[in-house]
């Protein structure tokens, strides 16, 4: 694939130069025409946007225009879209800006930065089947049992796409639960996973709040965005200075949401192909690791008791018996081919998969655990390479008794 004219293929790269990157889901490279529409904003166009002169001014429009590309984006009007430093932000915000008397809900299988502020809000979790779905029923059991306890819920929060399994929610279904069990409920969901593979605009109809996150689409990190619909109100969690409607105080990031915007609207320009290629790449990978190494599992289809699950095209989620994920991760560093565990922590520790647990995968078979994620800028070679590599490694590790 090339981009913008090149004549080689845009390749994510570390100090010793081009590798096999496998952890789009975690992150993906920045688009060349994302860093180049930065640039500018990065040296001599330095006005604030808040303020009232011709360089702040600009900054202003640049701002404004990059708001109606992720507010078409995402289904909500241009004043929806509050800028945030990521996902994180996102969806704390959405979760803290709306918390009531009540415990919001969220799903068992959420990011953290979802569950945990839920959690931290006295919320409650909703289960999910053994391919990490929310049955419409349980969700709708969850708001009876707190009307049952006498309160209110004021928000349900539930993922478009899962960031460890690439399982999509059947989120119309349960908004629509929502809207007949707790009308007064608001519905948040995390698509920061999802964007680049799928029209959130028109799966998230019914979410009154959406969160995106830059850097999983080709544009930078430390910039994300709470799509808002109109008529709900969000109480800022960053107060001091009034921006974003007085929703997030803070010089806005101009540099990061003019590059959000640009990469945003490529991967929307280019999703079809994008996805396709994902798609046959990822169905070649994991059909090619399941057949080389013994044992593995593919851990959606396995759970899916029948059922069809809909999930992302860049994902492969395998569970490898009789290896330890962390080492399986720096045998494979040390032949080029970078993939990440299902889970880990800030200091990039390994920990269990909260997700996993809710799936009912045992513990044994979750210590193997890892994905494999495609990106924009994946290529063929990527897929081979990682098919040479990754059964080696296997064997060698599966060589060495696991720690007791």
């Amino acid at each position: 694939m090339t981009r913008s004219g090149r004549d080689t293929p845009w390749r994510p790269v570390g100090d010793a130069g081009p590798v096999t990157y496998l952890d789009h889901a975690a992150s993906t490279p920045v688009r060349p025409e994302a860093l180049e529409a930065m640039l500018p904003w990065l040296s001599g166009r330095c006005g604030n946007p808040s303020g009232a002169h011709r360089l702040a001014r600009e900054a202003r429009t640049a701002l404004d225009d990059a708001r109606e590309v992720v507010a078409e984006a995402t289904g909500v009007a241009p004043g929806g879209v509050v800028f945030t430093s990521g996902g994180t932000e996102a969806d704390n915000l959405a979760v803290a800006g709306t918390a009531g008397d009540g415990p919001p809900l969220c799903s068992a299988v959420e990011h953290h930065a979802v569950l945990d502020a839920v959690r931290r809000a006295g919320g409650r979790v909703v289960e999910v089947d053994g391919c990490g779905r929310v049955a419409p029923e349980a969700l709708a059991a969850a708001l009876a049992d707190v009307a049952t306890d006498g309160g209110s819920v004021p928000l349900v929060s539930v993922m478009t796409a899962n960031n460890e399994t690439g399982v999509v929610q059947p989120l119309a279904a349960l908004a629509a639960i929502v809207a007949e069990v707790s009308p007064g409920t608001l519905v948040h969901t995390d698509a920061v996973q999802a964007m680049c593979w799928l029209d959130v605009a028109a799966l998230a109809a019914g979410a009154h709040l959406v969160s995106l996150s830059a850097h999983k689409f080709g544009g930078p990190k430390g910039i994300g965005a709470l799509a808002v619909r109109d008529g709900v109100t969000v109480r800022p969690q960053l107060v001091g200075g009034g921006q974003e409607r007085e929703r997030r105080s803070g010089t806005q990031n101009v540099a990061g949401a003019v590059g959000m915007a640009v990469a945003l609207r490529a991967a929307i320009d280019e999703r079809q192909r994008t996805v396709e290629a994902a798609r046959a790449r990822r169905d070649r990978l994991v059909a090619g690791l399941l057949g080389r190494v013994d044992g593995a599992v593919d851990t959606v289809a396995s759970s899916a008791t029948g059922s069809t699950v809909d999930r992302l095209p860049n994902i492969a989620h395998l569970c490898l018996p009789g290896v330890e994920t962390e080492a399986l991760i720096v045998l494979l560093e040390q032949e080029g081919v970078m993939v990440s565990a299902a889970a880990s922590c800030a200091s990039g520790a390994m920990e269990a998969s909260h997700v996993l647990t809710a799936m009912g995968v045992p513990a044994s078979l979750a210590s193997g655990s890892v994905r494999l994620s495609l990106g924009w800028c994946s290529t063929d070679a990527d897929v081979e390479h990682a098919l040479a590599v990754v059964p080696r490694a296997v064997e060698r590790l599966r060589a060495v008794p696991l720690r007791g």
